[in-house]
């Protein structure tokens, strides 16, 4: 099995390269670059489509032959501001050069031809659970948005203290509309940056059960399992989250030991 918890290898240029050979698994793959001003990446496709996320910082961004300009606004991403995306279709190439400071997330999964680059626009934000259970979403390219051919990419601000992905849940199974099959990756940001946060990755017959201390930065991979994570006390957690299956939709089955937090808060 692979290496679920992944650190940052390095603090310049590409810092994450989880790809499906390195994850072990079919779909998602999730790259990390941190670019000083001046500094360009640019990758081609392939047979991946990709979305980049402007995490932090400003870049100029082309895709396919067109330039969509400066792109970023939050200088830091706990500032919440909702984020600059743009999509990239398979058997294409992308460029990024860095303006600001700049940290931009290359989220990939398989392309199907089956839309165009462009910016991802009209991204809303969604508040779920309640109490301690209580995050806000920004819904970047889920499944009611015809944005991507594969690719379901989210991310979700935790407060301290606070629980999230949560109650614990899976999409494991390729078996819609019960549930699908989902690859996940996890990128983590604590806030002051010095803190931690927990994600637990288990099954239920126990053949899976790890748990980690997620630092700033760091990725965690998710092939099968429930995967809740939690924010201490004066450490709010933010991620990124890639999904991808053979099947462009979301629907999970809670842990049924816990499942009655959900029906409760319904």
């Amino acid at each position: 099995m692979a290496k679920l918890h992944v650190k940052p290898g390095g603090t310049r240029g590409k810092v994450h390269d989880v790809t499906p050979q390195s994850a072990g698994w079919t779909y998602v793959g999730f790259g990390l670059c941190r670019l000083a001003p001046g500094e360009t990446v640019s990758e081609a496709t392939g047979g991946r489509e990709a979305i980049l996320v402007l995490v932090e910082g400003k870049a100029r961004i082309s895709a396919s032959g067109r330039d969509f300009g400066v792109l970023g606004e939050r200088m830091s991403v706990f500032e919440k501001l909702k984020p600059h995306c743009v999509y990239v279709p398979n058997d294409s190439e992308w460029s990024a050069t860095a303006t600001t400071e700049c940290t931009l997330a290359v989220c990939t999964a398989p392309g199907k031809g089956g839309h165009e680059a462009a910016l991802i626009t009209g991204i809303g934000m969604d508040t779920r659970g309640k109490g301690t259970n209580t995050r806000y979403v920004h819904p970047i390219a889920m499944e009611d948005r015809d944005v991507a051919d594969s690719l379901l990419v989210t991310e979700v601000f935790t407060p301290a203290g606070h629980w999230s992905s949560y109650p614990p849940h899976r999409h494991d199974e390729d078996d819609f509309p019960n549930m699908t099959y989902l690859e996940e990756t996890y990128y983590h940001r604590l806030n002051p940056a010095q803190g931690f946060g927990v994600q637990r990755v288990f099954t239920e017959d126990g053949s899976l059960d790890e748990t980690f201390a997620v630092a700033d930065g760091d990725v965690v991979l998710v092939p099968r399992g429930h995967h809740p994570c939690g924010a201490p006390y004066g450490y709010e957690m933010y991620y990124l989250n890639v999904m991808a299956g053979p099947l462009r939709k979301w629907r999970f089955k809670n842990h049924p030991d816990h499942d009655w937090i959900a029906r409760r808060d319904a």
